[in-house]
């Protein structure tokens, strides 16, 4: 199943949808991730007029550091023993299309692709008898937009990840997928700068779940950015960047 939020001048606020086809059916209004899902309303927008807005309004983002061996050699970084977590403020969410802004205070804003792990019921110190993915309501794309130079100034995370328009998240959630062995990539201008596969984690995503869920409650909606494959690069003004998970979709973004 393939979900999104849609903004239409008939509802007063975006609505999750359903999209079938080419088409994107809004659900009632109220839903949310750890409900049932409502029948679909019969009426519909063509996928390519939809105006599509980030799928999720997390409580919070909680992102891994260093999880694919290149990226962390690139960057000049031993690898963790454990997983290195950090917050990415809720702020920072925007969805596909919207533009990603430069701040002032970085000389050095780069782009990182990104499986995207949604929660869909609350995980709290998840027993041994249970699997951590069934604690999952589906997965998307993520850029985990970076001021690099300021991450290294500032040594954590806060600051250089937590700009407003520095989480593209979308365009769609994708139910019922294995993200064991997905391919990410990423294309700055149309160029291939990022490519991995989630089998090249050195956490897997059950493993992550269960390791965050005995730290930090997570709620549904809630968003797990699981590491970025080697190949970060700068982005400028008037450049495209596009981040693309098998069997989900591409999430593109200007930057102004």
């Amino acid at each position: 199943m393939r979900l999104c939020r849609v903004a239409h001048e008939r509802f007063a606020k975006p609505r999750f949808a359903l999209i079938e086809n080419s088409d994107v059916y809004p659900l009632e209004e109220g839903y949310w991730f750890d409900e049932t899902i409502p029948s679909r309303t019969e009426f519909s927008i063509p996928l390519e007029e939809a105006k599509l807005v980030a799928p999720v309004t997390p409580s919070k983002i909680v992102c891994v550091g260093r999880n694919y061996q290149e990226h962390a050699a690139e960057l000049g970084n031993k690898m963790p023993d454990e997983p290195l977590l950090f917050l990415k403020a809720p702020s920072s969410v925007i969805g596909h299309g919207d533009a990603i802004e430069l701040p002032n205070q970085s000389n050095q804003v780069e782009h990182e692709g990104e499986l995207g792990v949604v929660i869909g019921k609350k995980a709290r110190r998840i027993s041994p008898d249970d699997d951590p993915l069934s604690f999952v309501f589906g997965y998307t794309c993520v850029n985990d937009v970076t001021a690099r130079d300021l991450q290294r100034k500032d040594v954590q995370f806060t600051r250089g990840k937590s700009f407003d328009t520095f989480c593209p998240v979308g365009p769609f959630i994708v139910t019922d997928l294995d993200p064991l062995d997905l391919e990410v990539t990423t294309r700055l201008n149309g160029e291939l700068r990022q490519s991995g596969r989630t089998s090249s984690m050195a956490f897997s995503v059950p493993f992550l779940i269960r390791y965050i869920a005995e730290i930090m409650t997570l709620n549904p909606g809630d968003l797990i950015a699981t590491g970025t494959p080697a190949g970060v690069s700068p982005m400028k003004h008037g450049d495209t960047v596009e981040i693309e998970v098998e069997r989900i979709g591409v999430l593109r973004n200007s930057v102004t």
